[in-house]
């Protein structure tokens, strides 16, 4: 199992590097962000669990994701504009 919050970590400076996605499924980071989250951990409620100011906070549950993500997809969400967020042991991204 994927170290989530170890990871985000180790591969921070990859944040908003959006142009460095190969072939991604949009143009919008966001979406690709939204599409890869449910292709790896689908759920059945609404990917924005919550928003505050400027910050969306995202339902998918890290033990989840962690069981079946790989360090190039957690990567990929970097890229996107994701971050993991320890306080709240859950995925948010600045709008």
């Amino acid at each position: 199992m994927l170290d989530i919050k170890a990871t985000f970590t180790k591969h921070g400076d990859e944040y908003g590097k959006f142009d460095r996605i190969e072939n991604p499924p949009t143009t919008r980071p966001d979406l690709c962000a939204f599409l890869l989250l449910e292709r790896l951990a689908p759920g059945d409620t609404d990917i924005v669990s919550a928003a505050e100011h400027d910050e969306i906070y995202l339902s998918t549950e890290c033990d989840k994701l962690a069981a079946v993500a790989t360090e190039a997809d957690i990567v990929t969400l970097l890229r996107c504009g994701v971050r993991y967020s320890s306080e709240f042991d859950c995925l948010h991204m600045w709008v």
